[in-house]
């Protein structure tokens, strides 16, 4: 079989990441990086591929059989629709646009030309993450009651000395951070439906909140809270904990969330399980049968290149779609929404063409 060519443009941190996966990938070669800037010329000669400065001169040249798009999140829109135009698969980086809007206009014209879209949501591809919602599903929890999680760790003041616009509106941890934790959320637990929130600046003191609690409503009646923060020296993060990208120190006495049912808890990423044996006598004076369910640790990021290839043959549908996308955005700027205005946010209130985009 030969291999899927895909162009990444994009070569900056994230579009590196990928470079690296599909140079180590056996389902896919690299053929070319696409990025205007002088640093990326660095980079492609270090791949030893063409490098191009738009996405018209690489169409001009050539087409490869996908691509991936890793560029600035106000180049998302527009570039995937280009690529839409051009007949390529594409795997479009998260978040899918900058607003609710600009994803309804792009989910369109995917539903209209049934497009191969796969929207970058790296953690749906975990196998830690797989390995929970089997437990959820399997029902071992009994019916879900709450889910409480949590995203908080130290951003140190060179991130924000990089790059100014991160103190500013429009950066801040919920739009930046919390839009992984709300597909994590809804992979477990389903739809969201209503959010409240608090937030503060109080510790840095920017125009752009540092800190954030966050109440969910889910469709299946679970109440979620969650606790949002970088600037909580704090190791209760995925990345943390979840050991999948090296580059984080990670503490395996740690968890992110914590699922709770009428028959037990499920800890994750630790997978710690606390469960009733006998359902019919269950009671807070009786004891958990208490184990460690099995999982692997492995990079999503090369599990997601292989399932994107997949897509581009015609063997797999997205699995995270342009809608699954589009609907962890609503969320996001729901909560944003309602940490401004201090009021409850309902998800079928906002946006014009709102449908849920149930996680099945």
């Amino acid at each position: 079989m030969n291999k899927i060519r895909i162009a990444i443009a994009g070569a900056g941190t994230i579009g590196q990441a990928h470079i690296a996966v599909a140079q180590g990938s056996p389902d896919c070669t690299l053929s070319a990086i696409v990025d205007p800037s002088p640093a990326a010329v660095a980079v492609a000669k270090a791949a030893k591929v063409p490098l191009f400065t738009s996405l018209d001169e690489l169409l001009a040249t050539g087409r490869p059989d996908g691509v991936l798009l890793a560029t600035p999140n106000h180049l998302h829109v527009p570039q995937a629709l280009q690529c839409i135009e051009a007949g390529l698969p594409i795997l479009l980086e998260k978040p899918i646009a900058t607003t609710v809007a600009q994803g309804e206009q792009l989910l369109k014209v995917v539903n209209a030309i049934g497009a191969k879209v796969l929207i970058g949501h790296h953690r749906a591809h975990s196998p830690i993450m797989a390995k929970a919602k089997e437990v959820v599903q399997s029902g071992q929890l009994g019916q879900l009651v709450a889910v409480v999680g949590s995203a908080t760790f130290f951003k140190p003041d060179d991130y924000f000395d990089s790059a100014p616009w991160r103190r500013e509106l429009g950066a801040g941890p919920i739009l930046i951070n919390m839009i992984h934790e709300v597909h994590n959320l809804r992979m477990l637990c389903g739809d969201i439906v209503a959010v409240q929130a608090f937030a503060s600046h109080a510790t840095r003191g920017f125009a752009v909140e540092d800190s954030v609690a966050i109440n969910l409503r889910f469709a299946s009646g679970v109440l979620g809270s969650f606790m949002l923060s970088d600037t909580a020296a704090c190791a209760r993060s995925w990345e943390q904990t979840s050991q999948e990208n090296k580059a984080y120190a990670s503490y395996d006495d740690e968890d992110c969330y914590v699922i709770s049912g009428t028959n037990g808890t499920l800890s994750v990423p630790t997978m710690r399980l606390k469960t009733h044996a006998r359902p019919e006598d269950r009671s807070w004076w009786k004891e958990f049968e208490v184990g460690t369910v099995g999982m692997v640790r492995e990079d999503p990021l090369k599990h997601q290149m292989a399932h994107f290839c997949a897509v581009i043959r015609g063997e797999a549908e997205p699995l995270v779609s342009a809608r699954d996308g589009l609907e962890n955005l609503r969320v996001t700027e729901a909560i944003a929404n309602a940490a401004k205005t201090g009021q409850t946010i309902h998800l079928s209130q906002l946006g014009s063409e709102h449908v849920a985009a149930r996680m099945l």
